[in-house]
C-alpha cells in the first residue's frame, strides 16, 4: 500500500467531476451495447480514459477550477432533488410552499389554520392556508 500513496503523491485524484465521469461512461457503455452501436463504444472509453487523466494529473489547481465549475452547474440540481426528498419526507406533518416574491420554499405545519409565516430570506409576510 506504500507504493500507492508514493505513486499518487502530488497528483489530484478522485473528485465529484471524476465520480460522474466514471458512473457516466458505464452508462453510455451500457445503453451502446444494448442498441449495438458497437462504433460509439469508443466515446465510452475516452470518457474513462479523461477520468484517468484527472485522477493521475499533477496540475492541482487546474483538475480543482474544473470540479468548481461542475460543482456549481450541478448545484441547482442536487438542491432541487433534496427539496423535493425533504417534502416527500415531510409529507404528513409539514406543507410547502414558494415564497410569491423570492421563490423560496416555506415550510408550514399542517393543520394549524391560517398562519403569518415571514419569509427569512426577503422579509416579506405572507398568510399560509394549512
Amino acid at each position: 500500500m506504500n507504493w500507492l500513496r508514493r505513486f499518487m503523491y502530488g497528483r489530484y485524484g478522485l473528485d465529484t467531476l471524476s465520480k460522474f465521469l466514471f458512473v457516466l461512461s458505464f452508462i453510455l457503455y451500457i445503453i451502446f451495447a444494448i442498441l449495438r452501436l458497437e462504433i460509439l463504444l469508443i466515446i465510452p472509453l475516452g470518457i474513462i480514459g479523461y477520468t484517468y487523466f484527472r485522477c493521475f494529473s499533477r496540475n492541482i489547481q487546474k483538475r480543482h477550477n474544473e470540479n468548481i465549475k461542475f460543482n456549481l452547474l450541478i448545484k441547482p440540481v442536487k438542491n432541487f432533488f433534496n427539496i423535493k426528498k425533504r417534502m416527500f419526507k415531510d409529507r404528513k406533518t409539514h406543507k410547502y410552499f414558494k415564497c410569491p416574491q423570492c421563490k423560496q420554499y416555506l415550510r408550514v405545519p399542517k393543520n394549524k389554520g391560517k398562519l403569518q409565516v415571514t419569509c427569512p430570506k426577503c422579509k416579506q409576510t405572507i398568510i399560509a392556508k394549512t
